[in-house]
């Protein structure tokens, strides 16, 4: 048969129904996906916006997203994708139409020699999983096979694989008479063994009954994991406070009466005061990195033990002492916990607590006596959204205020560019997203993020897809620009200096998009209201002034963990203080 239509049908057999393409050196692989009824090309406008689509469906259906783009530059543009998945763990293959191997400069001394020859797997080596050229039919089911394997086993990621133009249209492929990956020592030695953690499990739920201030911290992995389900029995068992990093937002509504919310340096002021004060900390599937614990690490969870769960044992204990560090999948652990069903709780008091603190300090939408637009336009968004919205969220200021102010319904999803924190995510993962699933996708941006792959919404007219796209236009890099003001003397070059933002509701009604530009908050309430009331595809500019998107409370470089801007007097806070103040 022929490998291109071969690679396909394997992609169909694994339930990949949708690919994301840029056609080039790859149009075999291409044309063979158009000519099968099982799976679809989606063709973006830049190899970037693909990429960044493949990881919108990824995330959003679970499944391993594919990508396919052209040699050379096309594989360059489709790094930063790959990076994003690497340091996110999304499952994810980016398949390289490559020039054939005799157009290849191999030992030559010298730079290049085929046109657009770039050595795509060793730059990509670095940010995957597994990165590898496929040079003969001999290798090609091994190496596909795998490639889906290591994309799914353990801490999920992507694939990078080079497949030359002229291997693609070969037509004297057998995959019977070749070699299978699943059948391999290789396979045995790379799938998961099982592990007896019974003493884990017997010390974990130990550690719970014998704690007066548990807490459980959420982190990507209990999504990733495909573990919610399971983290929802639990909390319905033992009611334990929890608490969020930026990606395990969407893994536990707001309706939950003990969900304390976001953490970190710009976490909500509750929800930092309960793991200052908390006596145990149960850490699922989040790797504790500096914008979680802060820079003065030592005051993180001074007071509590700490029960670690993560699925990649290089994460366990790298930043703190831990206390019991216990790799494992999060949703496998869970089913174990909840399976034993032998807790025996008594933190009413507690409880009780932790409500007093969000009580007390809830999101305020005042800051010096000036109301900050940029939290309450996330909340009043919040409200008017449906119970099965994709919200598709950028990187920059607003991507706080999102993960602040946004109240999550029970089966909504949140998506964020987390650890590498790429502009540009949101528009082209919501295409993927909503490809993928057939649910409407909600995109927050900011004016910088938009503009990065704001040629994308070409696809969005030309497949009428369901997304409502909301730009929080402060016309800065606001974030970056407080950065400036700290440490630049005020100098905001790049930020605000040199630096300019179009007017999206032309560029909108230009790609054929029905767009709206509004700056009064009585006005954004109405206009939410009438767009979200349908599935029309819109482009909503809100423009408000940079002073109003501040991110607060914060939590600054040299303070303790529950000491955060702006700054409550010493009395106050340690009245809250169930331990002692630093």
């Amino acid at each position: 048969m022929k490998v291109s239509d071969y690679i396909v049908n394997f992609l169909v057999e694994n339930k990949i129904d949708k690919v994301f393409s840029y056609i080039g050196k790859n149009a075999h692989i291409c044309d063979s996906i158009d000519k099968n009824k099982n799976i679809e090309n989606i063709f973006t406008i830049h190899e970037q916006g693909c990429g960044f689509s493949a990881e919108g469906y990824a995330r959003a259906t679970g499944k391993t997203g594919v990508a396919t783009a052209t040699s050379g530059p096309g594989a360059t543009n489709l790094v930063t994708a790959v990076a994003d998945c690497y340091f996110d763990s999304i499952p994810s293959i980016f398949i390289v139409g490559d020039v054939p191997p005799y157009e290849c400069k191999q030992n030559r001394d010298i730079r290049q020699f085929g046109f657009q020859e770039t050595d795509i797997v060793s730059i990509c080596k670095p940010i995957t999983k597994y990165a590898t050229a496929i040079n003969s039919l001999d290798e090609l089911r091994y190496k596909l096979e795998k490639a889906y394997f290591l994309s799914r086993n353990g801490r999920k990621g992507p694939i990078v694989i080079s497949l030359p133009e002229n291997l693609q249209f070969r037509i004297d492929f057998n995959p019977k008479k070749s070699n299978s990956f699943f059948k391999s020592k290789e396979y045995e030695l790379l799938k998961e063994k099982s592990r007896d953690i019974s003493r884990d499990i017997k010390k974990t739920i130990e550690l719970i009954n014998s704690a007066k201030r548990p807490l459980i911290l959420v982190g990507g992995g209990v999504r990733l994991s495909n573990g919610v389900k399971e983290l929802r029995e639990f909390l319905k068992n033992s009611n334990i406070p929890i608490v969020y990093s930026l990606m395990g937002k969407d893994a536990i509504s707001d309706e939950y009466k003990y969900n304390l919310g976001f953490i970190g340096n710009f976490g909500t002021r509750y929800a930092n005061l309960t793991i200052a004060n908390s006596d145990l900390l149960i850490v699922l599937g989040s790797r504790l990195d500096n914008l979680q614990t802060g820079r003065k690490i030592e005051t993180f969870a001074r007071g509590a033990k700490i029960i670690q769960v993560d699925i990649d044992r290089g994460e366990l204990g790298i930043r703190m002492d831990i206390d019991l560090a216990i790799n494992y999948d999060i949703k496998e652990f869970l089913i174990k916990v909840n399976k034993l069903n032998n807790l025996s709780l008594n933190i009413k008091a507690w409880q009780e607590k932790v409500l007093e603190y969000k009580k007390t300090y809830p999101i305020n939408y005042t800051l010096n006596g000036a109301k900050k637009i940029g939290n309450s336009i996330i909340s009043k968004l919040s409200k008017e959204l449906r119970d099965d919205d994709i919200i598709c969220v950028d990187v920059g200021e607003h991507q706080m205020l999102v993960a602040q102010s946004l109240k999550v319904k029970n089966n909504q999803r949140v998506l964020f560019s987390g650890g590498f924190g790429a502009m540009g995510f949101a528009l082209p993962s919501a295409i993927g997203a909503t490809i993928g699933t057939n649910r409407r996708a909600i995109i927050i941006s900011g004016d910088g993020g938009f503009q990065m792959n704001i040629q994308e919404l070409e696809i969005i007219k030309r497949r009428n897809l369901p997304i409502k796209i909301f730009i929080i236009n402060n016309n800065s890099l606001h974030m970056v620009k407080l950065r400036q003001d700290t440490y630049l003397e005020g100098n905001s070059v790049g930020s605000k200096k040199d630096y300019s933002v179009p007017n999206f509701k032309k560029i909108g009604k230009a790609y054929g998009i029905e767009s709206y530009r509004v700056s009064k908050l009585k006005n954004i309430k109405k206009i939410f209201k009438k767009s979200l009331k349908n599935d029309e595809a819109q482009i909503i500019d809100i423009e408000i002034s940079a002073d109003m998107t501040t991110v607060e409370p914060r939590l600054d470089f040299n303070r303790a963990f529950e000491d955060m801007k702006p700054y409550l007097s010493r009395d106050d806070l340690k009245k809250q203080m169930l331990i002692k103040l630093v």
